[in-house]
């Protein structure tokens, strides 16, 4: 008999959306950095160039893939509202969208093999 949560997903459904995130996560952190890089050139240096007209729309698409997967991700493994939020806000800050992808990876991960085996 599993001890399996009622409240979450199915394992495939929760290791797919897991490894999702993990990507946009990573994802989200790199184009973070870029936007800092484009922000200096064009605020900083001055610079005009398609990077640095063209940098902020494309970090927007990123984040908003990644603030789908953290929602989804979120939905699955039945975090609470609160959780959710801060993970999008890590999302805001740079680094910490890795930082935060190792912990929630790690906290699922066990989490899983917890409750279920298989």
């Amino acid at each position: 008999m599993s001890t399996y949560p009622t409240n979450m997903a199915k394992p495939k459904q929760i290791r797919t959306a897991l490894t999702i995130y993990r990507v946009m996560a990573v994802i989200a952190g790199i184009a973070l950095f870029i936007l800092i890089a484009e922000m200096i050139m064009k605020y900083g240096l001055g610079q005009e160039n398609f990077f640095t007209e063209s940098w902020s729309y494309i970090h927007g698409f990123i984040y908003m893939a990644f603030a789908a997967a953290v929602a989804n991700l979120g939905v699955k493994v039945a975090w609470g509202l609160k959780r959710i939020v801060l993970n999008l806000l890590a999302g805001f800050v740079p680094v910490v969208p890795w930082v935060a992808e190792h912990r929630n990876t790690k906290e699922i991960n066990a989490m899983l093999q917890r409750a279920y085996v298989a």
